[in-house]
């Protein structure tokens, strides 16, 4: 494993213990040992691979990145920062604020469903490469009946004022005067899925994303509700090289 030299107060920072001034309080309050040193200078430099570090005897796990699931809700914009509108950074829990976290992609502000929070910035360019090509699923509640010819236009690609999308998939799951669909795309433009069935001259009233690169959001994980990643799931994002 090869190392990974990095400063105390940091490494606490990693690994959920509070900002680097926090971190630094531990420190100088004794209640910090790396590997069964106590250790009361916060620039002390140790090998995150294979320090063994406690907080009042408690033994931390590092990691160097961090990943998320996001079941984001209605009215939540996918930014970190705003002053006006909430954003799906305000959803953390406390021990993980003080990370850089940022999302990977995009949800509209009328969109609810899977978001992944991290700070692995390789994975998240990887993810939305449009050469990668991910597909992202969605299921959405459309206004007026939708049938086999739409889907035969989603799979053919839609021209759109812009762009011409690539083929998707589209599942009639119930058709009627409002229809349920299964949709799966594999780019992501602005309003993309909305702009596709309004170029049949359908509307969208409610969307739901539900994967991501073969990650599927957690039924039992409530709107505004965040957990961490399994290692499984993790492993389904980290595929796309």
């Amino acid at each position: 494993m090869p190392m990974t030299r990095m400063r105390l107060d940091k490494y606490l920072s990693k690994c959920g213990q509070g900002t680097r001034t926090e971190a630094k309080k531990l420190i100088r309050g004794g209640r910090v040992t790396v590997n069964a040193e106590l250790v009361k200078d916060a620039g002390f430099v140790l090998d995150a691979a294979s320090a063994s570090v406690t907080v009042d005897d408690h033994l931390l796990r590092y990691r160097e990145n961090h990943y998320l699931m996001l079941n984001k809700p209605q009215g939540v914009i996918s930014a970190t920062r705003d002053r006006v509108q909430p954003t799906v950074l305000d959803f953390l829990p406390p021990e993980y604020r003080h990370l850089d976290l940022f999302p990977i992609g995009r949800l509209d502000k009328d969109t609810e469903g899977l978001v992944v929070l991290t700070d692995d910035g390789p994975l998240t360019h990887r993810l939305l490469s449009p050469k990668k090509q991910v597909p992202k699923t969605y299921l959405a509640r459309v206004k007026g009946t939708v049938t086999p010819s739409d889907a035969e236009h989603f799979a053919a690609g839609i021209e759109l004022e812009d762009f011409t999308t690539l083929p998707a998939h589209l599942e009639i799951l119930a058709a009627g005067p409002q229809s349920a669909v299964r949709v799966t795309i594999c780019e992501g433009k602005f309003h993309q899925v909305k702009r596709m069935f309004h170029a049949l001259g359908k509307e969208v009233l409610h969307l739901q994303r539900i994967s991501l690169g073969g990650l599927e959001l957690d039924p039992h994980l409530e709107p505004g509700n965040v957990r961490e990643l399994t290692v499984e799931e993790l492993a389904l994002l980290q595929k796309w090289r």
